[in-house]
């Protein structure tokens, strides 16, 4: 139940953002979700794309520095509040949230979003068992 990211570290400098997207364009790869945070100098890209191992490799061949990361993909009602009932359930849990992102798609009345958890196997078993839907890698990869 778990997704692989790949994350990228990026240079603060313009078009780098470009020429990442360019190289995964050129090698065929899909890009599902996204997420960049910066500081004044580098940024951090993270990626849910639909061949991990060729975009991990293509952007090594380009001298990027490129990591894997487990992250938990997760369907929450998309209406007010929605996201309020999860994050509530992980606090009451003491689940901590190191960061999240959403899905650039729906999955059919809910969104889904993209937690990394200090925990993880710890939050998907609190999270099933509470009845959330936790989706499949596969799943997100091909949407």
């Amino acid at each position: 139940m778990k997704v692989e990211q790949i994350s990228v570290f990026i240079e603060n400098k313009s078009g780098r953002l470009a020429e990442i997207a360019r190289i995964l364009g050129e090698a065929g790869i899909n890009i599902r979700a996204l997420s960049l945070a910066d500081t004044s100098d580098f940024g951090i890209l993270r990626l849910i794309v639909n061949d991990r191992e060729t975009a991990k490799q293509v952007l090594k061949e380009k001298g990027f520095t490129v990591s894997k990361t487990e992250v938990v993909a997760i369907e929450v009602p998309d209406r007010p509040g929605g996201l309020s009932n999860i994050l509530q359930f992980l606090d009451q849990e003491n689940i901590n949230v190191e960061y999240m992102y959403a899905f650039v798609e729906r999955c059919g009345e809910n969104a889904v979003i993209i937690f990394r958890f200090d925990e993880t196997e710890r939050a998907i078993k609190a999270l099933v068992e509470k009845g959330f839907n936790v989706l499949e890698g596969e799943r997100l990869y091909q949407m």
